[in-house]
């Protein structure tokens, strides 16, 4: 599947709705967050993951209540999904732009954790290309 389709977002979905690790993390977590991928070989991409009331959604479309919004280009999501680029030294650079409460973000570490592997696990079925 290629990576940001739908049916890489139903994927990610579904691993994270497998995973026990991601719903413990989600029990103690409210957090909305957007990702915008601009320059995608379609347009602009907008998917969300959204901790609300002990439940992990992961969607297409922005997050609502949205807390913090991340906003990359293509080459960008692509680089740090594969593990070519750093996702501190791309937000550092510049590369990823963070709007909203970064605080919430610091907060919330378990969530973010548990959705790495997930991430990791649909890695080997993804096309980046």
């Amino acid at each position: 599947m290629r990576y940001l389709s739908l049916d890489w977002i139903d994927a990610v979905a579904a691993a994270a709705g497998d995973s026990a690790d991601v719903a413990a993390a989600a029990k103690e977590t409210e957090i909305g967050v957007t990702q915008v991928v601009t320059e995608a070989p379609e347009g602009v991409i907008v998917y969300s993951l959204q901790v609300e009331g002990g439940r992990l959604t992961f969607q297409a479309g922005a997050a609502h209540p949205e807390h913090v919004r991340f906003e990359q280009t293509w080459e960008t999501a692509v680089g740090v999904a594969t593990g070519a680029l750093n996702a501190q030294e791309a937000f550092i650079q510049g590369r990823i732009l963070l709007t909203g409460d970064q605080q919430k973000l610091m907060d919330n570490p378990s969530i973010f954790g548990a959705m790495s592997a997930v991430f990791d696990s649909v890695r080997d079925r993804t096309e980046y290309a």
